[in-house]
């Protein structure tokens, strides 16, 4: 039986979560350190950093690293990397700190002590720059962009150690996932070809057809779905979790598909994302990455294949993990089923555009939602949610 794919740039995965029976101690010590608080993005790269799902990265990236992929998508190492993994803060706190020295790393949201850093390297950095070459803009309208403005004045960078998860296994106890627990799935059901979904939305008939013509071609997909902060308007974790289950569960045939999640807050940065997802894909043992129209995009940065042109760019190595390149879908009304230009001969006028956006829309306006475009025991979830909106 052939093996599933190698983690990302290492033989083996690279978790920075300390065993269960350590935290506690290394949380004790922590509290008695300077403390850096951290952005829920950071927090979201912590949590990746400690799961393993950023593997071989040890920590926060230095300078040369941050350089080195926002230019080149390459880490300092020569390995690549498409998206800098950096933390930041004000320059006050940094002058505090000094290089060698361990800093607890708190959530500014809740305060909870997620882990310790030691501090190899202080430094400042170009945000126009980075946002230029990762986003392809510095609009500040662009939700990524902004992060980065949003960013304190000096990068700090080393190696971590992760003591806290959060809230996240808890609140999502069957979708909270490892990578070295996926690859155990996987093992276990027999599967070496394995083609993820990247979701952050609950699944329609467009997305249900991409699944369905992975599912053909690989052992069996991973639908992976966002637990991370989301921008305004993106349907919760909880729902979405409902909805694709009452899917999978009516319209897939069983064993051919796992749901999972997991921590990473979206950056919205189109092709460079997408590259970022099939990584951490491979890391999950995920032998493909389901790349539709406009993978990771938000408004009109990005042309509608982007993502997928990006990964012909890659030099030869730099990523075990393929793109499963799908183009536009939509419900023809003639072929009385889902289809892609490559299997559908008719014009525009028979084909139903089915997007995310325009099912959030019918559900705010309390429209009806044909069955060409969502299946019925998703709707009847997704109304349920907005109606509940409306009450309160």
């Amino acid at each position: 039986m052939s093996e599933l794919v190698p983690p990302h740039g290492s033989a083996t995965l690279k978790p920075l979560l300390l065993a269960k029976a350590e935290r506690a101690g290394a949380a004790r010590r922590a509290a008695s350190l300077k403390r850096v608080k951290l952005t829920s993005r950071e927090v979201s790269d912590l949590l990746m950093l400690g799961m393993g799902a950023y593997t071989p990265l040890d920590g926060f990236m230095s300078e040369a690293d941050w350089r080195g992929v926002c230019a080149d998508m390459k880490l300092n190492s020569g390995t690549f990397w498409p998206i800098p993994i950096t933390l930041s803060t004000d320059v006050d706190t940094a002058d505090g700190i000094g290089i060698g020295e361990e800093v607890a790393l708190a959530d500014g949201e809740t305060g909870e002590i997620m882990g310790i850093l030691m501090v190899g390297e202080k430094y400042k950095i170009d945000k126009a720059y980075e946002c230029q070459n990762v986003y392809r803009t510095t609009d500040i309208a662009h939700p990524g962009v902004q992060k980065v403005m949003e960013q304190g004045d000096v990068n700090l960078a080393g190696h971590v150690i992760v003591v806290s998860e959060g809230e996240y296994p808890a609140e999502y106890p069957d979708l909270y996932i490892h990578p070295a627990q996926s690859r155990e799935m996987f093992k276990e059901r027999g599967w070496s070809q394995v083609a993820a979904f990247q979701t952050r939305n609950p699944m329609h008939r467009s997305h249900e057809h991409l699944a369905k013509i992975a599912v053909e071609v690989t052992d069996g997909v991973f639908i992976h779905q966002v637990l991370g902060k989301l921008k305004a308007g993106d349907i919760p974790a909880s729902v979405r979790t409902e909805a694709i289950q009452a899917m999978i569960d009516n319209y897939f045939v069983p064993g051919t598909v796992i749901q999972a999640g997991y921590p990473i807050e979206m950056r919205y940065g189109g092709p460079r994302e997408a590259l970022l997802h099939a990584l951490i894909r491979q890391n999950f043992g995920c032998s493909h990455l389901i790349v539709g129209r406009d993978h990771a995009g938000v408004g009109d940065y990005y042309g509608p294949f982007d993502a997928q042109e990006i990964f012909d760019q890659l030099w030869d190595g730099a990523l075990v993990t393929k793109a499963l390149k799908i183009g536009i879908t939509f419900y023809c009304t003639k072929c009385y089923g889902m289809a892609t230009a490559k299997t559908c001969p008719h014009g525009k006028e028979n084909q139903v555009s089915i997007s995310g956006t325009k099912q959030r829309e019918m559900l705010a306006n309390g429209d009806p939602i044909p069955p060409e475009f969502s299946r019925p025991e998703v709707v009847a979830i997704l109304q349920r949610f907005y109606a509940g909106q409306t009450d309160g």
